[in-house]
């Protein structure tokens, strides 16, 4: 299996986490729409990523930031630390002003988040 191939596996094994990603029984009904749902969700994740990530980009490109054609090449789109997929959901519409998008972070301030 190929790295972009296992790192789909596992943003798709973290959105589905019930019973550690895994599924137990051989077949029972409703078994294709789960997993249907889960491409689904799966793609939309995917998609939200490279927006962002081409978006981060963009902005990194505009304040100057070198952006190197290899490194933009290695990137991701089945990143997932950033992925809560415990808890309370709100699917309210937030206010993300003129621009669209929620607000990136300023490249020169550190990651408080990251661990």
């Amino acid at each position: 299996m190929s790295e972009r191939q296992e790192s789909r596996h596992a943003l798709a094994s973290s959105i589905f986490h019930g019973k550690k990603g895994e599924l137990y029984q051989r077949y029972y009904k409703g078994m294709e729409d789960q997993l249907g749902a889960l491409g689904l969700v799966l793609n939309c994740v995917t998609l939200w990523n490279t927006f962002y990530i081409d978006a981060a980009l963009d902005q990194l490109k505009a304040q100057g930031y070198p952006v190197r054609d290899e490194d933009v090449a290695r990137l991701s789109p089945f990143v997932r630390a950033h992925i809560n997929v415990n808890g309370t959901y709100s699917f309210s519409r937030p206010d993300l002003g003129p621009t669209g998008i929620r607000p990136l972070r300023d490249p020169d301030c550190g990651d408080e988040d990251e661990e």
